[in-house]
């Protein structure tokens, strides 16, 4: 099978990931007799500094030619700590949503038994935490009309939603809840007693759920949610939400994983699908080897599904999870007998292709044996 791929290395850590996820690529390609081809382009500070525009043009046709998107990371401090700024990275991750009308961004969240030690939960609240986040992507107040004051005393951000923009990612959300391997329930994250955006979207989600007989469809406000992910993270099967709210939530339910750096997404809609890790450009880690490349490695992962690649995508997961089982881990895991980036792309491509050797050294991997020494 042939497939083009358009790849945003973006910024900070960005480029180191998504090169491990590269790699594993390439490994794939071997193993089952594939043919991937990477098309390059720029987004975010670093075409800012080369043409002076967050997405360029030529980057959106790349994308609109390609069979799907990998992308890495978006974000720089200069722009961070420059409120006046007029050009931002993060224009050119909202315009490419917006222009490829990625609508949804879906985001699941597994745990890893090797990792519990890591989650301020207790482990026995852990065990079968599987459910996904549908996260509205190109509506709501990210997307909204916002003004200043000329004196700057004041600003807002308006919050607007249609009733198309919801249909459109509940249904997505319902038919993922009817997958054999989901549990049939679907809960609604709003803050419908304050906000009348989060009543249209109850409204809405209540008109459409009798299509769906045999989803349970519960409500849960946003501030009792974030609670809940902490309190009891296996109630939750697939959870939809507006743009704001699975921003916030999804970043908070990482926890459960045991780091940032572990989870994947994809944003999906009309044209050509986008994936990349939920974590951001971490820009003290760029250019030290020391990131963790796990999520861009699943997210790549979920990119193979979509093209229809499932055992492929399996095996993936499966020498992920061999990693990091075997205690080969970056810097945030474990932040004194840690692994090089580079290391760990190295080991699941290794392990993907068959060329991890049996004989592997056991009581190095019990010591947690670092590549810096």
């Amino acid at each position: 099978m042939q497939k083009h791929i358009a790849v945003i290395l973006g910024d900070g850590i960005g480029p180191e990931v998504t090169q491990q996820s590269l790699k594993v690529l390439d490994a794939v390609a071997e193993k089952f007799g594939h043919e991937f081809s990477y098309e390059y382009g720029l987004m975010g500070a670093d075409a800012i500094d080369k043409t002076g525009n967050p997405l360029p043009d030529e980057t959106l046709e790349i994308c609109r030619r390609s069979d799907a998107i990998l992308f890495g990371a978006i974000g720089h401090p200069k722009y961070d700590n420059d409120p006046t700024a007029k050009v931002r990275p993060e224009q050119g991750l909202l315009r490419i949503r917006k222009e490829l009308q990625l609508y949804a961004n879906i985001r699941p969240i597994n745990t890893y038994a090797s990792l519990h030690h890591l989650c301020p939960l207790k482990p026995q609240n852990l065990e079968g935490v599987d459910f996904i986040i549908f996260r509205e992507l190109t509506g709501g107040i990210y997307f909204g009309n916002k003004q200043k004051a000329e004196d700057g005393s004041s600003a807002s951000d308006s919050c607007t939603y249609t009733r198309e923009e919801i249909e459109r990612i509940a249904h997505l959300a319902f038919h993922f809840a009817q997958k054999p391997e989901r549990r049939k329930k679907l809960t609604l994250v709003d803050k419908a007693n304050v906000l009348e955006t989060s009543r249209l979207w109850r409204k809405v989600v209540q008109d459409i759920a009798p299509q769906y007989p045999d989803v349970t469809v519960d409500y849960m406000f946003v501030d009792n949610a974030a609670m809940q992910i902490i309190l009891n993270p296996k109630q939750f099967d697939v959870v939809l939400t507006e743009n704001m709210f699975g921003d916030i939530i999804s970043d908070e339910a990482s926890v459960l994983s045991g780091s940032l750096g572990l989870l994947p997404s994809a944003s999906v809609g009309t044209g050509t699908v986008l994936f990349e890790p939920i974590h951001g450009s971490y820009p003290q880690a760029a250019g030290k080897d020391i990131a963790n490349p796990i999520g861009s490695i699943l997210s790549t992962a979920l990119m193979l599904e979509y093209l229809g690649m499932n055992e492929e995508a399996k095996l993936v997961r499966k020498a992920v999870e061999w990693t990091l089982s075997s205690k080969f881990v970056t810097k945030d895991i474990d932040p004194l007998n840690y692994y090089f980036t580079s290391t760990i792309g190295d080991l699941i491509s290794d392990f993907v292709a068959d060329r991890i050797p049996t004989d592997i050294n056991q009581l190095n991997i019990e010591l947690r044996k670092s590549t810096l020494i």
